[in-house]
């Protein structure tokens, strides 16, 4: 099968959102003092909370992974691959940039704490940079998930998201009614899966067979989500807003799933012209380096915003009329423009180290048909990995790169502890004699 350019469109498009939402709900404001704060935009100006529903567009991402996924998972197991190693190369894709961004900015904490760094502003800066990471450990468990989910596709098909919604929507309820501790926790496989597995459906033609079904999507998750806002007891963000509850986020509630559920309805009914537009290689052009850049502006994005920060703020050139004003409004567009010049910037001088991690990649990746046999003595590896790495993006993302203006010394080595045993070198039949079996199994994963 071909490369889909409307699946990497969806990337794109999804990242780009994601940039823009978070640059334009981030306010600044320089104390008395001259301590940077950063005032939470959805909670003061209420009805900015409607912009979320334009901004949350991770169903989308998770959407277009799982058709990805299922492609390639397909793929390797048809060239003889294993679970064991598919995951761990899938995992080292994005586990490698997003250690390599977190050992700088792990590097950058622990020098501004012994130097004396306020531990108010490094608990603030901590945050900024690790508040994408949620995704991660929630990307890297469905892909984890993969072999499991898609043989449970290929047996029973639509049917699979529909009683992963079905239990979503039973836990979700268990959290609001009775506050359920903990039981909300699998609603981020469940929900975010739902948009995975239907990247399985869509790929292989159950989603687009019967063409009524993507408008039936689209209208009925719509119909659901305004439903659950005005009737039922969700509000209308589909991003965290402190002290909301309860939250569309976290966990993720029926109304983020009916949300997921139109988004992709929405995706499919202007999968046609969107296809008709990226033939034209003009257009692809803009497209492409956006998708191929994709994991580096998701990670990096908001290090231009402490840059500005630094700039204009600390030295008090930078206006600051009131929160939600017209002004503040009107200063948005300069904003904008100045963080998108900045992060061009840091994505060209960044360029070399991307390099440099996909020679590392293809160095390390653990080849797919790696742990052939469960007897294998270094079969967990990946496995290991893959958990150590999940715990410890799940403690940035929740409490960030320094919390409470600390170095996290357990994060850090869980972190590295997960990448080194999925970047050890593994020495298989394939190894010792290289050849075409090999390189398919590569390509396929």
């Amino acid at each position: 099968m071909s490369r889909d350019r409307y699946v990497d469109f969806l990337r794109a498009w999804a990242i780009g959102l994601v940039v823009l939402g978070h640059w334009l709900i981030t306010a600044l404001v320089r104390e008395p003092g001259g301590e940077i704060r950063a005032p939470e935009l959805l909670a003061s100006v209420p009805w900015t909370q409607w912009l979320t529903l334009g901004f949350q567009i991770m169903p989308l991402f998770f959407l277009a992974g799982g058709h990805a996924a299922g492609g390639s998972w397909a793929r390797a197991r048809a060239a003889g691959g294993t679970a064991a190693g598919w995951v761990g190369a899938r995992a080292l894709r994005l586990l490698l940039p997003a250690a390599v961004y977190s050992g700088l900015v792990l590097s950058a904490v622990g020098t501004c704490s012994t130097v004396g760094v306020d531990p108010n502003t490094l608990e603030l800066v901590g945050w900024a940079m690790a508040m994408q990471f949620w995704f991660l450990p929630v990307y890297l468990l469905l892909s984890a998930l993969t072999p499991p989910l898609h043989a449970a596709h290929r047996r029973w098909g639509v049917l699979v998201p529909v009683a992963m919604g079905a239990i979503a929507l039973v836990a979700d309820t268990l959290v609001v009614t009775v506050h359920m501790p903990y039981v909300g926790l699998i609603d981020y496989v469940l929900v975010w899966g739902v948009a995975y597995q239907l990247g399985f459906c869509w790929r292989d033609g159950l989603l687009t067979e019967r063409r009524p079904l993507p408008a039936a999507l689209a209208a009925g998750g719509a119909l659901a989500f305004a439903t659950l806002i005005t009737l039922g007891p969700f509000p209308v963000s589909l991003i965290l807003v402190t002290g909301q509850t309860p939250s569309n986020t976290d966990p993720p509630s029926a109304a983020m799933l009916a949300w997921a559920v139109a988004q992709v309805g929405l995706c499919l009914l202007a999968a046609p012209a969107v296809r008709r537009l990226l033939v034209r290689e003009r257009v692809w052009r803009t497209v492409g380096p956006v998708g191929g850049a994709s994991m580096t502006l998701y990670l990096w994005h908001m290090l231009p915003v402490l840059i500005v920060a630094a700039a204009f703020y600390l030295t008090g050139l930078a206006p600051e009329p009131a929160l939600g004003s017209a002004a503040w409004w009107g200063l948005r567009l300069p904003w904008l423009l100045v963080l998108g010049v900045v992060l061009t910037g840091v994505v060209r001088a960044l360029r070399p180290l991307e390099r440099g991690l996909s020679v590392l990649y293809e160095r390390t990746c653990p080849d797919p048909d790696f742990s052939r046999s469960s007897r294998s003595p270094r079969s967990w590896l990946p496995w290991l990995g893959l958990a150590a790495s999940v715990t410890a993006l799940t403690r940035f993302a929740t409490r960030g790169f320094a919390p409470d203006g600390r170095f996290p010394v357990l994060p850090a080595l869980g972190l590295l502890l997960g990448t080194t045993l999925l970047t050890a070198r593994r020495r298989t039949t394939a190894d010792r004699n290289p050849g075409e079996p090999k390189k398919a199994l590569r390509e396929a994963a």
